[in-house]
Order: C-alpha cells, then structure tokens, then sequence
C-alpha cells in the first residue's frame, strides 16, 4: 500500500467542532461539582465537544498530575503527587448515576510513588460503580503498574467488564516516546491479564504519526494478537503543544481503513481505528462486542 507523503499542516479531517450546547455544560458543571477529573480534558482529547455533548467522559482517577514525564502527553508531571482521596470513588459513582451512564471508562494518571500503583483506588472506584449503579459496565485503563502482577490481580478482582492497557507506540520508538515504560512489560500485563481472568475483554491502543512504519505498527498489531488481546485501537498523535514531540506524518484515513481490515483478519474482535480514535473514543459499543461475543 502507497504511504502519503509527510504533513505538516493539519488536515482537514482531523478538525473537530467546539463543545457548545446545554449537555456540554452541564457535564462541565458536573465535573466541577463533584471535584472530579477527566482524561478528556487534562489530556485536551479532541473529541471533548462530541462526548461531553453526548453525557459521555472517561474519568481520570488518584489526581491530574502524573508521576511520568512522557513527552507526547499534556499531562502535568510532579515528583510527589498528594495523597489519594478516600472519597474519589463515591463522588465519582455518583457522576455515573447522574449521567445515567450505560458504560462508564476509568482510567489514571501514573502513581508510581505507590506500592500498588493504585491498583486498590481502581478497585474501590470499580465496586462503588457496581454498588450505585449495578447496571453499568466498566471499563478501566490502567497504567503498566511496574510490573507489580499482585497489583494487576487486585484490579481484576473487582470483575471490570474491560481492562484496558495502551502500548502507545512501537518498541523502536519506546525510549523516545515513552521512556519510563516497557513494551514487552506492557505485552505481559495483557498476557497475565487474560490469564488471571479469562472472561475479562483485553483491550490496547496505538498512537500512530510519531515515525513508525507501516510494518511496525502491523507487528505490534500481531504481537498483542500473540498475548489475545481482545479489542484494539488506532490514532492520529497530536502535538498538545510546541514543548511536545512534534507530529512526523498525519496518516490519512485510507490508512486507518487498512488496518482495521488487517486487525480484523488477525482475529481482533473489535478494531476501531481513525483519525480521531482515541482509547475510550465510542467505548459504549462494548455492550454490542459482548453480546456478539459472550463470556
């Protein structure tokens, strides 16, 4: 398949609309209400207009400041984040209730300064949701927990519905792009989580953009296929800002296409994968995977 040639100049079809009408902000006022944050707005998703405008957000857990200083991500950095809030876990079941969430997608900040990484705020938070709102699948996007497995076991414990970690990017772009993770970590903590709890969907996601070739994303593609990962996910990086990597091609649409064809033909029971595709982007059609494929 013919590659385009580099851009440098954002396309068209990665221009989104503003976040306008009354559901939009009444999601804002929600978030400020109950204190809570959003991935969607500490990591300036470009999707924030369409989901907030459809009573829709992926919640960001244990603060808005991160441990790591990954250069790609609009995440603030500190060395000493403040201590967990006890209490993030009921406010945050109580967004859910009052958004009347079907689905509802919890992810974090990396806590490195934590034994557990946070695995036991994830749990707390996974069984408020079920004790307010039993209804409601839960999806959670954990970090790679430094490889602390008992850590990963206490996550699943608490029986999400969908565990999602992201590789991010391909292991020759690693030390660049993510210089505190670990692609063959990243690989273990899917493969051990299929292993704890087979009935859980496993879930992953890359950002394409920052230089990888075509055959390098298709290899981590089958590499995740290797660990049975359930579901994948494929994007465009953006540059949150002039400090950031820079973007090294904007893949078009075509492209995106074709990979989904070829995650599908691999075995993949949901690719989605777009410009604008981000990890929990349209996560609420996981009630359609589940009733395709049950466990």
């Amino acid at each position: 398949m013919t590659k385009s040639p580099v851009r440098t100049r954002k396309p068209d079809w990665l221009r989104t609309p503003l976040g306008q009408g009354p559901v939009f902000g009444q999601v804002k006022h929600l978030l400020r209400d109950l204190r809570l944050n959003t991935v969607c707005e500490e990591a300036s998703c470009p999707n924030i207009g369409e989901c907030f405008s459809q009573g829709t957000a992926t919640f960001l857990i244990m603060g808005p400041a991160c441990t790591r200083a990954c250069p790609y991500c609009d995440i603030e950095f500190v060395k000493k984040p403040p201590p967990l809030d006890p209490e993030e876990p009921a406010r945050l079941a109580e967004a859910v209730r009052r958004l009347g969430l079907r689905h509802v997608v919890i992810t974090s900040v990396n806590r490195d300064d934590l034994p557990d990484g946070g695995a036991q705020q994830f749990a707390n938070c996974i069984h408020k949701v079920r004790e307010i709102c039993p209804g409601t699948t839960i999806e959670v996007l954990i970090p790679d927990l430094c490889g602390n497995w008992e850590a990963l076991a206490v996550i699943l414990a608490a029986q999400p519905e969908v565990l999602n970690h992201n590789t991010e990017t391909v292991p020759r772009l690693y030390r660049r792009v993510r210089p505190q993770g670990d692609y063959h970590r990243s690989l273990m903590l899917l493969r051990k989580a299929r292993q704890l709890y087979p009935r859980t969907y496993t879930k992953s996601g890359l950002m394409v953009g920052l230089g990888e070739t075509w055959e390098e994303v298709v290899q981590v593609m089958q590499d995740l296929r290797q660990v049975d990962c359930d579901i994948l996910t494929l994007g465009q990086y953006l540059q949150p800002s002039p400090k950031h990597l820079p973007v090294a091609r904007y893949v078009p649409p075509e492209e995106f296409a074709e990979w989904r064809r070829i995650g599908e033909a691999m075995g993949f029971l949901q690719v989605v994968a777009s410009p604008l595709t981000r990890s929990s982007y349209h996560a609420a059609e996981v009630h359609q995977l589940m009733q395709r494929y049950p466990r």
